[in-house]
């Protein structure tokens, strides 16, 4: 048995040993690493340059900043603002996040990057309004994949200059293919998902309660000060003013139900659209974030500038001029996913080393006809970007299609078929994709959606390679 073998064996166990209760899937990748590496003679500081320093700092930049706007109440002013713009519509409210993710994607915005700033708004508006947060995870990370392949997105941009440099002859109208290609597809993975939601409740029906604006009370309230006091400072209020906070915020929750005649009732608890350390409305903290967070997007999205330092860089000035509680923002940074994806992807990246993928890749390796070898390659595209990252399996097998294309195969099709099978099954706990959809779920939650996660993966390497090739393999 060969080491690459071993390695795949091992990753099964662990997965296996996570159906125990109390077994950390994050230290025990670490260790099998550690082990692994010592039996097939790869150095021990060899196998720590396998830990994604790079997700390190994207996910923890990112749940810094967002954990900044939800400590100053703007994350829940910007959730109560999309409620109104859709005018409480649970149905619609599902769908931000879809469009969300492909607005970003489409005007270029890196896919992890986009997905950093997408699954904090998909499991925000989740955890408020009763949605699935899997199904709320998928739209958001659906809509960036429908916008990948646009004219100015990273796969778009890749599969021309690749199709070129490999002889692929393309038309001209293949940017627009591509880009039309890529939303049918996220379109038509929506309309389901929207349809198995509204049947199986995984998305309420009817109306959630549209928040008003927020309210300014006078800046000598006793109700602004202790709150204020309490949560930005971390001084202790007077009794007197906490019993009059506590009442303020219970005020301020409102439970209703709405829908058309029949529907079924939606209770939705709507929590203050102050949020917590705003103090009933901070406009100056409002303002602030939300400069911050366009500044981040806009200087990611145009410069390139790596999102992970910008968040870290945004969070530290909203902490250092709105004075919040020292300790806060580190404390809501999710370490458990940190150790989690880290410690899963030194294990992959051992394993790709000792060359475990390419082991898989010669496994489904078959003789057939020209469009059964395109199938065969979208397998291997989506076998391999399980644990990979997929743009660099796109670019991995893209050579491999210039013989297919001078046999016979539509070229735009199976530039679309490749890469479509190389991203539908990013949604897994095993990349830094699924790493940051976890680290934006509540914390009682992300146990149960790590295993929905990892069962979506695992179906989709079967189904969405099958269902790309059959979608544009003829185009």
């Amino acid at each position: 048995m060969t080491m690459a073998v071993l390695s795949i064996i091992v990753l099964v166990a662990l997965f296996v040993a996570t159906l125990r209760p109390g077994f950390d899937l994050g230290l025990a990748a670490l260790s099998a690493a550690f082990i692994l590496g010592l039996a097939a003679g790869v150095p021990a500081n060899e196998v720590t340059g396998f830990f994604p320093a790079d997700f390190f700092v994207l996910i923890v930049g990112v749940t810094a900043l967002f954990a900044a706007a939800k400590l100053n109440g703007t994350l829940d002013w910007l959730l109560d603002l999309l409620l109104r713009l859709v005018g409480g519509r649970l149905l619609l409210v599902a769908l931000v996040p879809f469009i969300v993710g492909a607005v970003l994607t489409a005007v270029g915005t890196l896919p992890a990057a986009a997905t950093a700033i997408v699954a904090p708004i998909a499991l925000g508006l989740a955890a408020r309004y009763g949605i699935s947060p899997l199904l709320a995870a998928v739209l958001g990370v659906t809509g960036i994949i429908s916008g990948l392949l646009s004219p100015l997105a990273v796969y778009g941009v890749t599969a021309r200059e690749l199709s070129t440099k490999l002889g692929i002859d393309l038309p001209g109208t293949a940017p627009m293919t591509f880009l039309l290609g890529g939303l049918l597809t996220g379109l038509a993975v929506c309309a389901a998902c929207l349809l198995i939601g509204s049947r199986t409740g995984a998305i309420p029906t009817g109306r959630a309660p549209t928040p008003t604006p927020p309210t300014e009370p006078a800046p000598d309230s006793p109700a602004t000060q202790s709150a204020r006091n309490t949560e930005l400072h971390g001084t202790s209020p007077d009794p007197q003013d906490a019993t009059h906070v506590s009442g303020t915020t219970s005020s301020a929750e409102s439970t209703a139900s709405s829908g058309s005649s029949g529907s079924a009732t939606v209770v939705t608890t709507v929590p203050a659209a102050t949020g917590t350390a705003g103090a009933a409305g901070s406009r100056k903290a409002r303002v602030l974030t939300v400069l911050c967070l366009l500044a981040v997007v806009s200087l990611s999205v145009g410069f390139d500038m790596n999102v992970g330092y910008l968040g870290l860089t945004a969070a530290m000035i909203l902490q250092l001029v709105l004075g919040l509680k020292p300790g806060a923002i580190v404390s809501m940074i999710p370490w458990g996913v940190v150790l989690l994806i880290g410690g899963l992807l030194t294990y992959v990246g051992l394993m790709q080393h000792l060359g475990a993928f390419k082991e898989i890749s010669e496994l489904l390796q078959v003789e057939g006809s020209t469009a059964l070898s395109l199938l065969v390659l979208c397998y291997i595209a989506g076998v391999t970007s399980f644990a990979a990252s997929s743009i660099a399996v796109f670019v991995t097998a893209m050579p491999l299609l210039p013989p297919l294309v001078a046999s016979g195969l539509s070229p735009v099709g199976g530039v679309l078929a490749l890469a479509l099978a190389s991203v539908l099954v990013d949604i897994n706990p095993l990349g830094i994709t699924g790493g940051l959809i976890l680290g934006a779920a509540a914390p009682s939650a992300r146990p149960r959606l790590f295993r929905q996660l990892l069962t979506y993966g695992i179906i989709s390497i079967f189904v969405a390679p099958l269902l790309a090739w059959l979608a544009f393999a003829w185009w």
